[in-house]
């Protein structure tokens, strides 16, 4: 088993890393690949030196499986060189994920679409598989009609240079800007490009992924995403309306026995998903469970999760093991 992490020195390239470790993955053989003025440092990972390797080197050593983190250039670019070597590309930028040809997969939700034959599988944006995680079981039960989403997402969402820039802020110092404008005691509804339908990149990601992982076009999704500083994790404020109607302690009951989903809904005692108690873990959290009495059979809930884990790097480990566990690697 040979391992190409692809973007090993970023946020979620490191987060890969404490993944593989945590897991126990099993390989024989580790390539970790970043930019050009990368290559030849070395990281050490499980107590051994690796040295950065670049792109054209690890392409020719034909690693099974390359999990990437650099950015949508570089995937469009590379990916499709991986794959015609043989490996299958688990690829977390956004450049694949609403190509027809290629599986958007979230393990616990959709894993059984994957076969011997995908070379590139798309890793989901983070915002949309916490969510997903925690409607999936819904819609099996009561059918979505429609959700609305807010999102609350963290620095770390946007990489090293975001976080850097809160903490700059925050000690007064006035530093390199990735956003634009202050992060730090602020809200931003602005993360990705705004498009020409007035919404956000990031926005329609969570439309479009969310029916193509669901496997339901007619789903109605309207979502505003909003940038905090805050790290830890992603939070959603999130509205579903189904066909069928439900009772609360039935989705409680539901969504508790669901892998991958932790309960916190006691708000009498304060228990409610926080993101500064999801950092690290890779489940989903929800609470906040109640019905929305403006309209029938719709529910009201809030979804935490770990958007370096669960929404990057935890879930594109899964899609690998999940590859080698029905023996879809060759």
């Amino acid at each position: 088993m040979k391992l190409a992490v692809v973007g090993a020195t970023g946020l979620v390239g490191q987060e890969i890393l404490s993944v593989l470790e945590e897991r126990s993955f099993p390989f024989d053989e580790l390539y970790l690949v970043a930019s050009a003025k990368s290559v030849g440092q070395s990281i050490t990972f499980k107590g051994k030196e690796y040295k950065i390797k670049g792109m054209e080197e690890v392409v020719k050593l034909a690693p099974d499986i390359a999990i990437f983190s650099a950015g949508g250039n570089t995937s469009l670019e590379w990916a499709p060189k991986f794959a015609e070597a043989g490996t299958i590309v688990i690829d977390n930028s956004s450049a694949w994920r609403m190509d027809p040809t290629k599986k958007l997969i979230v393990p616990e939700i959709n894993g059984h679409v994957l076969t011997i034959d995908d070379r590139i599988i798309a890793n989901p944006n983070c915002s949309t598989i916490q969510m997903v995680m925690a409607l999936a079981p819904l819609h099996v039960k009561y059918k979505l009609k429609r959700i609305v989403v807010s999102t609350y997402q963290s620095v770390t969402g946007t990489g090293k240079d975001a976080v850097q820039q809160m903490m700059d802020e925050r000690k007064g110092i006035n530093g390199p800007k990735v956003y634009p404008h202050p992060i730090d005691m602020n809200a931003l509804p602005h993360i990705d490009t705004f498009l020409d339908n007035g919404y956000t990149k990031e926005e329609m990601k969570m439309v479009n992924e969310t029916r193509k992982i669901l496997g339901d076009q007619t789903i109605g999704v309207t979502s505003t995403t909003v940038r905090i500083p805050s790290i830890g994790g992603h939070s959603e404020a999130v509205n579903v309306e189904f066909y069928e109607d439900f009772n609360i302690s039935e989705v409680r009951a539901t969504l508790a026995s669901t892998p991958g989903v932790i309960v916190q809904d006691d708000p009498k005692n304060n228990v409610y998903p926080m993101p500064i108690n999801s950092k690290g873990r890779d489940e989903v959290f929800v609470g906040r469970l109640r019905r929305d009495d403006s309209q029938p059979n719709t529910l009201n809930m809030w979804i935490v999760a770990d958007n370096l884990r669960k929404g990057a790097a935890t879930n594109a480990v899964q899609i690998a093991e999940f590859m080698m566990e029905k023996s879809l690697v060759y």
